[in-house]
């Protein structure tokens, strides 16, 4: 039977009793310390578009937005509407880090910003595309890929939007594969920090894991993150037969995807409540890890080799990658890499300090790469290398 904790009586009236006088401890980010890297006329804030609402703006009519419609969250290869792709998986995160913010009285615009854009960067084929695609950066320019790095390029130099710093920097801080018990924010206030902190990121993995939000909104979307997909990736893996209910027993937060979210959500609200911090209750935090360890060994360790990814998608891209580098080095303007990429960008109303076709000729492949869904991949494979013998192979609908 499933059980879902509810708020102690104690913070449910501070919470009533917060929204009637508006009378309470307040730990938000405030819009009037947002940090831009220019200040422009048009980003600033109205009475009836404050000043997060240009970043959530921005984010969402942003080209590669769209894409979040076709890339695998886990489950790569299936024709099944009902699992997952990242525009769902942003949608709830962004529905649970809200939830959690408003009853901490937290900026809510400047969550759903960062909630919205924190996947922008993610390659096709989810975190097994994510790691074939570093293989071959690093091979070729000795520096790496990561999707949360790379989400920040897209909204802030492949497309030059003037996207804050707080926004950007709760992008960049997103993963949160390094669960905590108690949240604090690390402070960032300039740009030059945020810059130096961006290039360490593509010198080191270990670098990039210790990153931490600068607030309180982007603790909350960074562990609402985990909250969104941890249940999620159950429902997907029952849906795909790779998993049964029955596999999944945590008693302390539920093993079912509704009793996940109810029960870290109260416990996150119930715990940080009028606190300078995010935190979990220790029954809880332990659960939590857990139950992400079971995610590991009974679904995500499975879920790339099921598909074969290892023996098709990796060699596709490793041809791929090269052929567009070639179709760049001797400016082959017919290639797909110039009309389906880079004037795509160049069509981007947003003026840039120097032309995109400047940038780093490896760079211009990973952004074209990494702005890929799962079938434009596929049908570009087929397109450069129509002669080729590899093909991915779909899980239909009425297959077995």
């Amino acid at each position: 039977m499933p059980k879902y904790e509810k708020l102690s009586e104690t913070v449910s009236e501070a919470i009533r009793l917060a929204r009637e006088t508006g009378e309470y401890t307040d730990v938000s980010f405030p819009d009037s310390l947002v940090v831009r890297r220019q200040n422009l006329s048009k980003d600033a804030p109205t009475v009836w578009r404050p000043t997060f609402v240009h970043d959530i703006d921005k984010i969402i009519h942003c080209p590669f937005y769209n894409r979040y419609t076709d890339k695998t969250q886990v489950f790569s290869l299936y024709k099944n509407d009902d699992i997952t792709r990242r525009s769902l998986h942003v949608q709830l995160v962004s529905r649970i880090s809200r939830t959690i913010g408003a009853a901490l009285h937290l900026n809510l615009d400047l969550i759903e910003a960062i909630a919205l854009g924190h996947d922008m960067g993610h390659p096709p084929f989810a975190h097994t595309g994510e790691a074939y695609l570093d293989e071959l950066y690093f091979s070729n320019t000795g520096r790496h890929f990561f999707h949360n790095v790379h989400s920040v390029r897209v909204l802030d130099k492949i497309y030059p939007y003037n996207i804050s710093l707080q926004t950007l920097n709760g992008v960049l801080t997103h993963n949160g594969e390094l669960l905590c018990e108690e949240y604090h924010p690390h402070l960032m206030e300039s740009f030059e920090e945020f810059d130096s902190v961006l290039e360490k990121c593509y010198e080191s993995k270990e670098f990039t894991d210790k990153l931490m939000p600068s607030t309180l909104e982007g603790i909350v979307v960074r562990l609402s993150d985990v909250i969104a997909y941890l249940g999620k990736d159950r429902q997907d893996a029952m849906r795909t037969k790779m998993a049964t209910e029955n596999m999944f027993v945590n008693e302390d937060i539920g093993s079912i995807n509704a009793e996940i979210i109810n029960n870290l959500v109260v416990n996150v609200i119930e715990n940080s409540y009028g606190k300078p911090y995010i935190k979990l209750d220790a029954k809880h935090f332990k659960a939590l890890q857990k139950s992400k360890q079971d995610n590991y060994k009974l679904i995500y360790d499975h879920a790339a080799s099921s598909a074969k990814l290892g023996t098709t998608v990796r060699p596709m891209m490793a041809q791929i990658y090269g052929q567009l580098l070639d179709d760049l080095k001797t400016n082959s303007r017919r290639s797909p890499i110039f009309s389906h990429h880079i004037d795509i960008v160049n069509a981007s109303h947003y003026k840039r300090e120097t032309p995109y076709e400047s940038t780093e000729p490896n760079q211009i492949v990973v952004d074209y790469i990494a702005s890929m869904t799962d079938s434009y991949f596929v049908e570009l494979y087929s397109h450069l290398f129509p002669e080729s013998d590899l093909r991915v192979e779909y899980k239909g609908y009425f297959d077995n």
